[in-house]
């Protein structure tokens, strides 16, 4: 299924409202956005890095782990009343601008936006 930004918050929103205790701090949330990013670090680095897991270590798709960071992150947006659709589209805006001329462009692409 493909989620809109506003549905996954939704979604998000609805799932932690059920709950007494609701969102958790910014800086747990931060520590726990630390936590998840660590372990898909630890995925990438065993599916492309020079580190193979041990024969003791979980089996884990980095499908799963990118899913935990998105999760956390749709907290930490939702607990401080932040649209993440708004957010995508500042930071967009700002780097489509400052690197428009940074990268090597494909044949035939112009930095026309």
């Amino acid at each position: 299924m493909n989620y809109s930004t506003k549905e996954i918050q939704e979604r998000v929103d609805r799932y932690i409202s059920q709950f007494k205790e609701g969102y958790f701090s910014p800086l747990s949330l931060q520590a726990r956005l630390t936590e998840e990013v660590g372990e898909m670090a630890r995925e990438i680095n065993h599916l492309y890095g020079e580190k193979p897991k041990k024969s003791t270590e979980k089996e884990k798709a980095l499908e799963e782990e990118l899913g935990d960071v998105i999760f956390v992150l749709t907290c930490f947006a939702n607990s401080l009343n932040i649209d993440l659709s708004d957010a995508f589209d500042r930071s967009m805006s700002k780097i489509e601008v400052r690197d428009r001329d940074r990268w090597t462009r494909k044949e035939g692409e112009t930095n026309d936006e």
